[in-house]
């Protein structure tokens, strides 16, 4: 039953990576691997309990915490161009006196 459940893992790890490598926007290829991500994630939790290993789980929420966060780092990198801070070209524009403080 549970080897049933890893080979669909694999599968759906499988369908991902081809996702993310054939998606045809950006937004699309950063859903792939974060559902890789999260078949990983699965993946590690199911071979734990296989194997009677239970801090493979701690494992497993370690990589979906590293999963969620890299998800969200990418999109906003994606999105602003940046990870944070102000734009070097905007702030080296101004002065002190010219933004009223």
């Amino acid at each position: 039953m549970f080897a049933a459940a890893m080979i669909a893992i694999l599968i759906t790890m499988g369908m991902a990576l081809a996702r993310s490598m054939m998606g045809p926007t950006i937004y699309d290829r950063i859903l792939g691997i974060n559902s890789g991500g999260t078949a990983t994630v699965l993946f590690i939790a199911v071979l734990g309990f296989l194997m009677g290993r239970p801090e493979f789980l701690d494992i497993a929420l370690a990589y979906a915490l590293i999963n969620f966060i890299g998800t969200l780092a990418v999109l906003k990198f994606f999105k602003f161009g940046n990870l944070g801070g102000a734009d070097p070209i905007d702030a080296s524009v101004y002065t002190a006196d010219e933004k009223g403080t």
